[in-house]
């Protein structure tokens, strides 16, 4: 049993002490706390940066739209509201996908306080969302040998390209996001069932494991033996390998780097670049060849860390395939 902690009651305007953890608040403090509305508790309980910079965005048009003054304000919100802000977003010209991400935010911070029990329902609940258009043009994936030539493209003589080797097997044979990649420590390529795994944290600060492919294993362990950062375990797993700063280059790679100075570059490199080619195009590209080679794709979901299996299916390229096409089956 730990052991129970003892309040220390002192004069009404000193701090409240609680032996063995150092906590100390003023009353007037412990109040003030007490007194915040559950609006803003459900934003400060948001950890990762980017998901509080998309939702602080997304709340605020529609703090700006509905004219809400004060966070108790959200508490008369009502579904006409929401459809209202629907029909506006629409008539702006945002893209499906947009409006229902924005939709999204509004429904987290009323199922916060719902259980909070600030409002009764979550007025989100029961507002359309915009279907999904086609996916052709949004986030194209490589055929499998395109793939071939972008994981063979980076030299192996050298620090730079034995990284990027390791980056973009991890990128294609595990489905990761960039974030996630970047993220990587050392400590997180660990053993678990006796098999290598991938520690990620995705969305929601959400833990999964992914078992490494083999190839990923190998480029991983050579570019680790260059790099001489084996056993920095808390370090960044990917990094710099230069820095013209002069600063140290323990620090982790950025999403933008990945995309600009390793997909990019070597995707122009070795000609399979082609226009509208996105950040998610090798993440598109895993979860397709996972799904034409008989994956589940519950499994799928599992794997690429979606909350909801329709967002897995945005990654379906099955049936997108140009070389299925009747227009070449036709012979006259």
């Amino acid at each position: 049993m730990p052991e129970k902690q003892e309040v220390v009651k002192r004069g009404s305007n000193a701090p409240a002490e609680v032996r063995g953890t150092g906590r100390l608040l003023t009353r007037g403090e412990f109040q003030g706390l007490a007194e915040v509305p559950p609006e803003l508790e459900w934003f400060a309980n948001i950890e990762n940066d980017n998901t509080r910079r998309a939702y602080r965005n997304d709340v605020g048009e529609f703090t700006e739209f509905c004219g809400i003054g004060r966070p108790e304000e959200f508490r008369a919100v009502t579904r006409a509201h929401l459809i209202a802000w629907r029909k506006e977003l629409m008539r702006a010209g945002c893209g499906a996908s947009t409006v229902r991400r924005k939709l999204s935010a509004l429904s987290s911070l009323f199922d916060f306080l719902c259980d909070a029990n600030a409002i009764t329902h979550n007025p989100v609940k029961g507002v359309a969302r915009p279907k999904e258009k086609a996916n052709e043009g949004q986030t194209p994936a490589l055929s499998d040998d395109q793939a071939r030539v972008l994981l063979d493209a980076p030299p192996a003589d050298t620090l730079k390209g034995l990284r990027d080797r390791a980056i973009l097997s991890s990128l294609l044979y595990h489905g990761l996001r960039r974030d996630e990649l970047c993220s990587l420590r050392v400590r997180d390529v660990q053993i678990r069932k006796g098999l290598t795994h991938f520690r990620v944290k995705g969305k929601g600060e959400k833990i999964r494991y992914l078992v490494t492919r083999s190839q990923t294993l190998e480029h991983i362990e050579a570019y680790l033996e260059k790099a001489g950062h084996k056993e920095d375990l808390d370090g960044p797993l990917f990094r710099p390998v230069r820095n013209r700063s002069g600063k140290t280059l323990r620090k982790h790679l950025t999403p933008h780097a990945v995309y600009k100075d390793v997909v990019l570059k070597y995707a122009k490199d070795c000609g399979i670049y082609f226009p509208g080619m996105r950040p998610h195009a090798l993440r598109a590209t895993a979860a397709t060849n996972a799904l034409e080679h008989d994956s589940d794709i519950a499994k799928v979901q599992e794997w690429l860390g979606h909350s909801n299996i329709s967002t897995t299916r945005i990654y379906d390229k099955r049936n997108m395939r140009p070389e299925d096409s009747p227009t070449l089956r036709v012979e006259y």
